[in-house]
């Protein structure tokens, strides 16, 4: 397993407290620090079976700044949006597990890790 943190990220501590106390293996993906590729951003959304904008924090500064409430939600925008979370990682919804099962979650609740960790 792998997952993407913001270590500012409260969501993002707390799963990494719940994957240490059930002695979960993983690794950790500073993924601000560690910017993942647009092509790893594609990945990671097939793994999860979601758009870009499905992961996009748009309440971010930078997504205000880049007017994405605006851009279009369509299979013809998909590498905007893509290549947007790549030069802004910040606007990543935070944290992504990707699962030993090859598939993927947005670990932002309990439930939600330990979900990742039972596949």
């Amino acid at each position: 397993m792998e997952i993407w943190i913001n270590p500012a990220c409260s969501k993002c501590r707390g799963a990494l407290h719940l994957l240490d106390e059930e002695g979960a293996d993983y690794t950790v993906r500073r993924y601000l620090e560690d910017v993942p590729s647009p092509d790893e951003i594609r990945a990671v959304l097939e793994r999860l079976g979601l758009e870009p904008w499905d992961i996009t924090r748009t309440q971010e500064a930078a997504a205000k700044e880049l007017g994405l409430k605006d851009w279009a939600r369509d299979a013809g925008s998909r590498d905007r949006w893509i290549e947007a979370l790549s030069e802004h990682p910040k606007l990543i919804q935070r944290p992504i597990i990707t699962a030993d099962d090859g598939t993927a979650v947005v670990a932002r609740t309990d439930d939600a890790v330990r979900d990742a960790m039972s596949r």
